[in-house]
């Protein structure tokens, strides 16, 4: 009984839990993290779905981590599609994650999470060592995504242009945001 209340209150829960960061950065005065305020929810999910499933596929038999590999495919595809649609949309205010430390970051974590899915799928289920490095290089991914992140931000926060450009092209067009 304890088991199912655990399970369905975690259920409820997760999805907070997974992207109330993201909500907080984008409640900011941060070009790039307040301007992604309608994929970056999108990218904690898929980051974190990431993380657990690497730290599944490092702690569980190769012969019971199914799951696992099957939420590690899940999270790599909604974290890469959502990190790239976030990017196409901020167009000028996206540039951040895409240039210097922060775009090593995003670009690694999109390496590290193919690798560490592909290799999840492929050969995750059949030995430990396949398992731990497909889920070390998945936990890797999901720190690099966060670090990318972070440093987007501080970037697009020292460059006076992604404040002022966007708000210049807001008056304009008499848009709001």
């Amino acid at each position: 009984m304890l088991d199912r209340v655990a399970t369905g209150g975690a259920a409820a829960l997760g999805p907070a839990v997974l992207t109330y960061t993201a909500v907080l950065a984008c409640d900011t005065a941060v070009p790039s993290w307040h301007e992604g305020y309608r994929q970056m929810p999108f990218v904690f999910a898929g980051s974190g779905i990431v993380a657990a499933s690497g730290m599944a596929l490092a702690a569980s038999p190769a012969h019971h981590n199914g799951p696992a590999r099957s939420a590690a495919v899940v999270g790599g595809l909604l974290e890469l599609g959502a990190a790239r649609v976030m990017r196409h949309r901020l167009g000028l205010v996206g540039e951040p994650y895409q240039e210097g430390r922060a775009g090593r970051f995003m670009r690694a974590a999109e390496v590290l999470t193919f690798a560490g899915a592909v290799t999840a799928v492929l050969f995750g289920g059949r030995g430990r060592p396949a398992a731990l490095a497909s889920g070390a290089a998945l936990l890797a991914a999901s720190a690099c995504t966060r670090f990318g992140v972070f440093h987007a931000g501080r970037q697009s926060a020292e460059d006076p242009r992604y404040t002022v450009v966007p708000q210049q092209r807001r008056g304009r067009t008499g848009e709001e945001r």
